[in-house]
This record gives C-alpha cells, sequence and structure tokens, in this order.
C-alpha cells in the first residue's frame, strides 16, 4: 500500500487476506480484557468476478463491551501489521463488497470505522448495506467526511478523547462494525475488493 495523496490503496485478495482480521474481546480472561485478533479465511476465488475474498463467522467475534453502544467488529485492519504508518484518511472515499451468508442481524447496522489515538470513530451517517448469498454487481462507495456531525465516537469516553479529525488524519486501524443488535449477530461476513481513495493534496 502507497500513502500519496490521490492514490488508491486496495486489497485485491488475490494472493492471501493482507491482514484483515475479527476481533474477539474477552473481559473475563484478564483484568481490564484480552484483545483477539483472528485472521480472516482466505478464498482464493469465488469473490466479485471470481476474484480473491476474505470471509470471517461469529465463532471468531464477540461484542466490545467497552464500546458504547456495544459493537461487534467482524473485519478489521490494523496497518502496523503490515509495516504501514498511519495514514490521513480525511474525506478520503472507500468502496467494497460485502455478503453475508445466513448473516442474522437481529437488528444491528454494518458502519465502517476508524480508530487512532483518541479513540474510534463510527460512519454512523452511512448505513452500509450487506448482500444476501451473493456478491452485488457493484462495491459499496461512501465517503469519509470530516465533520464530526456524521460519525459517533464510540470509545473511549475519555479525557484522552481527540476530536474527528486528529483521529481521521492519523488512523491507525479501520475496519466494519454491527451497532444495534439485539442478540449477538451470527453467520458469515465475506469482503472482496476492498478500496481506499485517498483525495488530492
Amino acid at each position: 500500500m502507497s500513502n500519496i495523496a490521490g492514490s488508491t490503496l486496495t486489497n485485491t485478495f488475490a494472493k492471501g487476506p493482507e491482514g484483515w482480521c475479527s476481533y474477539d474481546y474477552h473481559a473475563s480472561m484478564v483484568a481490564g480484557g484480552r484483545n483477539i485478533f483472528i485472521l480472516t479465511t482466505w478464498e482464493r476465488q469465488g469473490g466479485p468476478g471470481d476474484a480473491g475474498y476474505v470471509w470471517a463467522d461469529h465463532t471468531r467475534w464477540s461484542a466490545d463491551t467497552p464500546e458504547r453502544p456495544l459493537s461487534i467488529l467482524p473485519l478489521l485492519r490494523y496497518r502496523s501489521w503490515t509495516d504501514d504508518d498511519p495514514i490521513d484518511l480525511r474525506n478520503a472515499t472507500v468502496s467494497a463488497y460485502l455478503r453475508g451468508d445466513g448473516l442474522r442481524l437481529d437488528g444491528a447496522t454494518c458502519l465502517f470505522w476508524v480508530h487512532g489515538a483518541g479513540g474510534r470513530w463510527h460512519l454512523n451517517s452511512q448505513p452500509l448495506t450487506i448482500t444476501d448469498g451473493a456478491w452485488s454487481a457493484e462495491p459499496l462507495r461512501w465517503l469519509l467526511p470530516d465533520d464530526e456531525s456524521r460519525w459517533h465516537h464510540s470509545w473511549p469516553q475519555s479525557d484522552w478523547s481527540r476530536p474527528l479529525s486528529q483521529v481521521l488524519g492519523a488512523v491507525h486501524s479501520y475496519g466494519f462494525s454491527f451497532i444495534g443488535f439485539s442478540s449477538e449477530v451470527t453467520g458469515r461476513l465475506s469482503m472482496g475488493r476492498f478500496a481506499i481513495e485517498l483525495p488530492p493534496a
């Protein structure tokens, strides 16, 4: 991945999962909770245009209880895992294919989020549609506006929280969340071709 203004950063999943994981939070295991990241399963073909894709299911994710509201983070990527620096995503455009198979949302909404020094922000103004049992003809596309009224700051609620602009300007990780569920989401979530288009300098 490159980090040059005006460029496009892409995960094609041609050779592997490219660092995408699920998040399984275990508050009871140690004081303060324990973070467990489980690598997604990579499929060489069968994705959009029969390309590669990744998937995870409910056996690999659980509710992140420090989040308000409770969040499930089924797909995420830390840039440091692939030796990439934090990235400025202010007003970037993201696209991806999302597919559910046997996915029971139980009232949940799927959102995109960013995380950096100062907490996690969910783009709650742009709920994402997950196709059922098939890939959509075109990818989902959404803007990451530098506008706090379009986002929800779910974690942390503490003195070291930072404004959205600071977090969005130096993003350490990003991914997808389920929020608003009445019981934990079950089933499989798959993703094909993920891309970030950085705005011109």
